[in-house]
C-alpha cells in the first residue's frame, strides 16, 4: 500500500489536515484509514527513543501519521466529507422518483380508463356470480392478468385487454407514457432509503463528535477545526432538506396505496408499483 502513496508524507499529512479532496480521493483515504497503527502499534513507537532512520518504512509512516491527533478519527470525516454530497444527491434523486411515479400514477387519466376496463371485464367474467357486480377490485387481480387464460389455452386475459384496448381505445395503449418514473420507482425500497439516511446522520454525529475534540489539539488542527465546522454547516441544512423530503414521499407512498383502496400498512407503494407494472408491461409487450 505504501508503494501507492506517491504524495510526499509532510503533503499528505498537511491534505488530511485541510480536508483537501483534490489532492487525496476517496480511494487514497480509504486505504489511508485501512493502514492507520493500532493502538498496540502507537504505544510501542511512542516509547521508541531510538534513531528513526533505523527503522522499517512502515513504521516510520506510522511515526508521521501520529503526529496527526486522533489520525484515524480524522481520515474517517475526511472519507465522509468526500462521500456526503453524491449520497445526499442520490437519497434525493430516489425519494424525487418516487414522489414522481406516485404523482403520475394518480394524474394518468389513461391509467385511471384502464382500470375501468379491466373491471368492466372482471365483471363480464364474472357474469352471474356473487363477483359479477363488483364496484372495484384488489390491486393484486392484476397479476393475474397474465394468468388467466381463454378456454383454448391460447389467449391470456392480458392478451384480450391489449387487443380489446387496439380495437376500441388505441388511444389507451401508450398509457405506460404518463408513468416515466414507474419502472425506476418500483426497484427503490423506502426502508433501504432509511437506513442510508440514519448513516448519513450517524455520520454527521461523527463529524461533530471530531470537531469538539479537535478543540484541545492546539494549533495543528487549526486549519481543520475551520473547514470542518463550514462543511457541517453545510451539511446539518442538506440533511434537514432530506429529511423533509423523506417525510414528504412519505405521506405520497401512503396516498397512493389509499388512492387505490389499499392500506398503506398491508400494501405499501412498492408493492402498488410492482403490481402497477403488469399491465404497463403488457401494453409494452403489444406494441413490439
Amino acid at each position: 500500500m505504501l508503494s501507492k502513496i506517491k504524495i510526499p508524507l509532510p503533503d499528505m499529512l498537511k491534505a488530511v489536515l485541510a480536508l483537501d479532496s483534490l489532492v487525496l480521493d476517496i480511494d487514497q483515504v480509504e486505504n489511508l484509514i485501512k493502514f492507520c497503527p493500532t493502538k498496540e502499534e502507537m504505544e510501542m513507537l511512542k516509547n521508541y527513543a531510538g534513531n528513526k532512520e533505523m527503522l522499517g518504512k512502515c513504521e516510520q509512516f506510522f511515526m508521521e501519521l501520529m503526529k496527526v491527533p486522533r489520525v484515524e478519527s480524522k481520515l474517517r470525516v475526511f472519507a465522509f466529507k468526500i462521500t456526503f454530497s453524491s449520497q445526499v444527491n442520490d437519497l434525493k434523486v430516489n425519494l424525487n422518483t418516487i414522489n414522481n411515479a406516485a404523482r403520475e400514477v394518480k394524474e394518468s387519466g389513461k391509467l385511471r380508463q384502464i382500470m375501468q376496463t379491466i373491471l368492466t371485464l372482471g365483471n363480464a367474467l364474472n357474469q352471474g356470480t356473487a363477483r359479477g357486480s363488483a364496484v372495484g377490485f384488489k390491486l393484486d387481480s392484476l397479476l393475474k392478468l397474465s394468468d388467466t387464460r381463454a378456454r383454448n389455452n391460447k389467449m391470456t386475459l392480458m392478451h384480450y385487454l391489449c387487443k380489446l384496448l387496439a380495437e376500441k381505445m388505441p388511444e389507451l395503449l401508450d398509457f405506460d407514457k404518463d408513468l416515466v418514473h414507474l419502472e425506476a420507482a418500483s426497484k427503490i425500497q423506502l426502508k433501504a432509503l432509511a437506513e442510508e439516511m440514519q448513516a448519513v446522520s450517524k455520520g454527521l454525529e461523527k463529524v461533530e463528535q471530531e470537531l469538539a475534540a479537535s478543540e484541545n489539539d492546539g494549533a495543528i488542527s487549526t486549519g481543520f477545526r475551520k473547514v470542518l465546522k463550514n462543511f457541517l454547516d453545510i451539511a446539518e441544512a442538506d440533511v434537514r432538506s432530506l429529511i423533509s423530503l423523506y417525510s414528504e414521499v412519505g405521506r405520497s407512498a401512503d396516498s397512493l396505496s389509499q388512492y387505490f383502496g389499499e392500506d398503506p400498512a398491508r400494501c405499501p407503494f412498492e408493492q402498488v408499483f410492482l403490481w402497477l407494472k403488469a399491465p404497463v408491461e403488457g401494453s409494452q409487450a403489444r406494441r413490439r
